[in-house]
């Protein structure tokens, strides 16, 4: 990736997670996020837990290791439940974090599966106190007569602890599977999206909440397509979007009127004749869909590419980057292995000039916006020792294989990256593999 000075190197950084080549199912990492000032790391897994690393301090003598994770708190979010009404297992696993501002010295943070929301306060306790007058120190009463005198109890220091706490459950709101939950920036409200339904909540209020958009038909046999992700504007707090399983992404006003079911913008590209097969539906899905962090530009990425839209420009993309275009011949075995269904996330780099998302064999790739190049990068244990430079990957997609080149037929498609997150101030990224959470950074020359 160019950097201001030419061309930007990423380093391995950190592996998170066991080596086992037989990875328990609970230990999946199902999302990635980093908080407002990069400083924590969340992931969320299979098994419902969320696991929050924190950054060290950076080490003034050593500046190339400047940025060390290590575990912060652990603490299990989500039960798997069971719906007697439906008959139907609820999973635990975690599908979205989103961080909210900090306001005090804690930390809040909204974890959802399947069905509920919750809110978690992350707090730190370094101090206890001592010197009660009716209590022992291991906490058994006295008898009041022996007390003679009245002391003032004092707060002495202890070891660190972090304590997660659930503020507030969000429950019984939606009857599909939520794929999104999106802070708006009020600060007050978040929106949580399912299948057919968004749903508007105050973060104070958890028995009830507001629905802002139905897509549900009257008769589900006339069900074409589903939500499929759905974010708040970052500066615009009556504005979100949604995008379809069609490809389409719909841009909503809330002053317009109290259900956004008629959408204000409706930003959807052309399908190009020649491109035509039995797949296009299915790989025109949008998996995911994030704003810039300056808000003008939103990103949106489905089965082979990532698009960049313009908000005042609905028509046609003003980029298209391919992300994996050698996989269009292989279309027919995805489909047979259902890896054609996976849903590849995608984020933007602080100053919104670079964009990453995953790929198969464990492959991300990187495109620069400015300088209009691209290239792919492996997260293995073969290149992690420390500060190793990470040597760009090239996919022969047929013809002659050149030396360093991976055949397609080659590609191990049960490795992928669908979660991945970039540092909002640093080149700092943390990309997740089946179940290990890998941290690259750029090389300090």
């Amino acid at each position: 990736m160019a950097g201001p000075g030419g061309d930007m190197q990423w380093c391995f950084s950190q592996v998170k997670g066991a080596i086992d080549d037989d990875v328990a199912e609970a230990d999946i990492i199902s999302t990635v996020e980093f908080n407002h000032t990069g400083e924590l790391l969340a992931t969320g897994d299979k098994g419902g837990r969320v696991v929050i690393f924190q950054q060290e301090i950076e080490n003034k003598n050593q500046p190339q290791f400047r940025s060390e994770y290590n575990v912060y708190s652990t603490f299990q979010s989500h039960e798997p439940e069971f719906d007697y009404l439906k008959s139907l297992e609820i999973e635990e696993k975690i599908n979205k974090i989103r961080w909210l501002p900090q306001k005090n010295a804690a930390q809040f943070l909204l974890s959802t599966n399947d069905k509920t929301i919750k809110l978690w306060k992350i707090s730190e306790r370094d101090k206890r106190p001592e010197g009660y007058n009716l209590k022992e120190e291991d906490g058994r009463y006295k008898d009041p007569n022996t007390i003679t005198s009245l002391r003032v109890p004092v707060l002495i220091p202890m070891d660190l602890m972090v304590e997660a706490s659930p503020r507030r459950v969000f429950a019984n709101a939606h009857t599909y599977h939520i794929n999104s939950i999106s802070v708006n920036s009020d600060n007050e409200t978040y929106l949580s999206a399912d299948d057919l339904r968004i749903n508007l909540w105050h973060l104070e209020i958890t028995d009830r909440s507001f629905n802002i958009v139905d897509i549900k038909p009257a008769n589900m046999e006339e069900l074409t397509e589903v939500i499929t992700a759905a974010e708040f504007h970052p500066h615009q707090c009556n504005t979100f979007v949604y995008s379809s399983s069609k490809g389409t992404i719909r841009l909503c006003d809330m002053r317009a009127s109290a259900l956004c079911d008629k959408h204000s913008k409706l930003f959807e590209e052309p399908e190009d004749p020649s491109n035509r097969s039995f797949f296009s539906e299915i790989i025109s899905s949008i998996s995911d869909v994030k704003f810039s962090h300056n808000g003008r530009y939103m990103m949106t990425r489905d089965y082979l590419s990532v698009k960049i839209w313009d908000l005042n420009m609905e028509n046609r993309p003003v980029e298209t980057y391919q992300v994996h275009e050698y996989l269009r011949s292989k279309l027919c075995s995805l489909y047979e292995n259902d890896c054609i269904f996976d849903k590849f996330e995608c984020c933007w780099n602080g100053n919104d000039s670079v964009v990453m998302t995953g790929s198969y064999n464990n492959f991300f790739r990187m495109f620069d916006r400015g300088h209009r190049r691209d290239v792919t990068l492996e997260a293995s244990r073969e290149n992690s020792k420390p500060m190793q430079v990470l040597k760009p990957r090239k996919v022969c997609a047929g013809g002659k294989r050149k030396k360093d080149e991976i055949s397609v037929d080659s590609l191990d498609f049960n490795k992928k990256i669908l979660h991945t997150a970039w540092h909002p101030q640093d080149n700092i990224i943390a990309v997740a593999t089946t179940n290990n959470l890998y941290i690259f950074q750029d090389k300090v020359n």
